[in-house]
């Protein structure tokens, strides 16, 4: 074919199957003296071209398609896929360098024909006919418009593309439902544990918040149980404080109105007395005068001792009727702690007020003995023993504490009960709430009266 004058690149370079009407192109020149090159300025005379067609599949034999190099054995399909897609780019690449080439060719194959068709006249033309007729039609497979052939190449590229479309799509797709490589795998299972641990550490974190919220609430709410249960039990001895008092002589005796029919009573009585010590907790605000806190009454006198402030008089203290006025003062509606002593040696007597003396005497009732076996009554100065009240001189107010001793208390020792430091009940007349009746509507409350002291300061 180079002696023909067609290109080495013509044969070498087509691929089996792509290009049909190249391939079953294949011109052979006979040159009879006039050169053989394609530049020759004039062909001898006596020589002729012979054109010669061959079978679409001998180009096949002729012609084959280089192996494609293998390389580092068996490869991944989208390896495999990726390197297909490379040698079609290069083979569509050489079929335009081909196709460049066969334009060549073409074009000075037909000037040659031309040659042969002019130089040789009709003899020639015969000649041709009559090998043609022979059975040696070469070009009768072959269009004869060159602009044919450039046609058919183009389809037959056009199909090349397709083809390659259709691969890279086909690569687009195995690559996306592929696995990963190796190394973005890795990479997203380091992310993936980091984010892992993470994520761990803070549902920790949360436990321990949760836990430690939880101890936190557990005691929170049994110290608030324990609090509920002892304001429970509070309230439980207050409801039952009217009937049964947590102390027996923390209590309190309430006489309200001034009437002679509110009082309370001792069941207790005196023995003969030859001193005696009366201390009480008392607060009244009634005016004009307090009226009478107690009164004790024998058989034949009414007045065997008596403690009362009547009217716009002072307080006085009656023994066997007999009478001292008292420095006391104490219709201010506040809790005081009153004391007074008495003794039949010259009849001498003092007078305390929270704690402190402020006033004694003497010749009150001297050597007389207190008589026994009366009645002694709390708010109410009696007439009769037990009786024939005055309500002009009731007691309105509240008491407490009320006992009584057969002695003269020492200074100190009043000072001590008058101060809440000591508890001294008195060893004839006790303040115990079984030793106290009261009677027509007066009422016996449960009550502190240090406490209650305090909170009137």
């Amino acid at each position: 074919s180079a002696a023909a004058g067609v290109p080495s690149e013509l044969s070498s370079r087509s691929p089996s199957g792509m290009l049909p009407v190249v391939a079953g192109l294949l011109l052979a020149v006979a040159v009879g003296g006039r050169g053989a090159a394609a530049g020759d300025q004039e062909s001898p005379p006596g020589s002729r071209f012979v054109c010669t067609s061959l079978p679409l599949d001998a180009a096949g034999a002729g012609c084959p398609l280089p192996p494609v190099p293998m390389q580092g054995g068996a490869l991944p399909p989208e390896e495999e896929l990726k390197a297909t897609v490379l040698q079609l780019r290069e083979t569509v690449l050489q079929q335009k360098e081909t196709i460049g080439s066969q334009r060549e060719a073409i074009r000075e194959l037909t000037g040659k024909l031309s040659r042969c068709e002019s130089a040789d006249g009709k003899s020639a033309a015969g000649t041709w006919k009559k090998e043609l007729g022979k059975g040696k039609d070469t070009m009768g497979d072959l269009p004869r418009d060159p602009a044919q052939v450039i046609d058919q190449l183009s389809r037959t590229m056009q199909t090349l593309k397709d083809r390659l479309e259709s691969l890279e799509h086909q690569l687009r797709a195995n690559v996306s439902s592929a696995a990963l490589p190796n190394d973005l795998r890795e990479m997203l299972q380091r992310r993936l544990g980091d984010l892992e641990r993470q994520l761990l550490s803070k549902v920790a974190e949360l436990e321990d918040e949760k836990s430690l919220l939880h101890n936190e609430t557990s005691a929170h709410r049994q110290k608030t149980e324990t609090a509920l249960n002892a304001l429970l039990e509070r309230v439980s001895e207050l409801e039952k404080g009217n009937s049964a008092f947590k102390s027996p002589d923390e209590f309190k005796v309430s006489l309200p109105l001034r009437t002679n029919y509110l009082y309370g009573k001792i069941k207790k009585t005196l023995p003969e007395l030859y001193a005696f010590t009366v201390c009480l907790w008392l607060r009244s605000s009634a005016s004009p005068g307090i009226g009478t806190p107690f009164s004790y009454a024998v058989p034949g006198q009414a007045n065997e001792i008596v403690l009362i402030e009547w009217g716009n008089n002072p307080i006085e203290l009656l023994i066997n009727d007999k009478v001292a006025q008292l420095p006391l003062f104490i219709s201010d509606g506040k809790w005081h702690h009153i004391c007074i002593t008495w003794t039949t040696r010259d009849g001498m007597w003092e007078a305390f007020q929270d704690g402190e003396k402020l006033g004694t005497g003497e010749n009150l009732a001297p050597w007389h003995p207190i008589k026994p076996g009366g009645v002694l009554i709390l708010g109410q100065e009696q007439d009769t023993v037990g009786g024939r009240f005055d309500a002009t001189q009731a007691f309105v107010g509240e008491m407490s504490q009320f006992n009584i001793w057969d002695r003269v208390l020492k200074a100190e020792d009043i000072m001590n009960i008058a101060n809440c430091s000591t508890n001294m009940p008195g060893n004839i007349i006790p303040w115990v709430d079984n030793n106290v009746d009261v009677f027509g509507g007066a009422t016996k409350w449960p009550v502190e009266t240090c406490e209650e002291r305090l909170l009137d300061l």
